[in-house]
């Protein structure tokens, strides 16, 4: 199995930039179909990002579309999801999750979790 940490999360401002990472371990992390999803309190976890174990295939959900971009580098076991123009609405604990087969955005069909870092954006 796969053991998944995220970093990068912050307070930022309404129009500012971060990075989020995910390192993974345990197996190589090209075996994995990862995304992003992200929770507010009192919500549901909802996707935001999807990519490919090879890194061709991506989607996003429509909320970030344009705004945010994911990518992984396999060599070194990482997934990123670099977020610009940031709102408020933005604000939530971003998780990265990990499937060997799925590819869809149910967070329920993605295996392996990490703990979540958070990100809050003040207006």
């Amino acid at each position: 199995q796969v053991q998944l940490v995220e970093s990068g999360g912050g307070l930022v401002q309404t129009g500012d930039s971060l990075r989020l990472s995910c390192a993974a371990s345990g197996r190589p992390s090209s075996l994995y179909n990862m995304g992003w999803f992200r929770q507010a309190p009192g919500k549901e976890r909802e996707f935001v990002a999807f990519i490919s174990g090879s890194g061709a295939g991506t989607y996003y959900a429509d909320s970030v579309k344009g705004r945010f971009t994911i990518s992984r580098d396999n060599a070194k076991n990482t997934v990123s999801l670099q977020m610009n123009s940031l709102k408020p609405e933005d604000t939530a604990v971003y998780y990265c999750a990990a499937s060997t087969y799925y590819s869809g955005s149910s967070y329920s069909r993605y295996d392996y979790w990490g703990q979540g870092t958070q990100v809050t954006v003040s207006s």
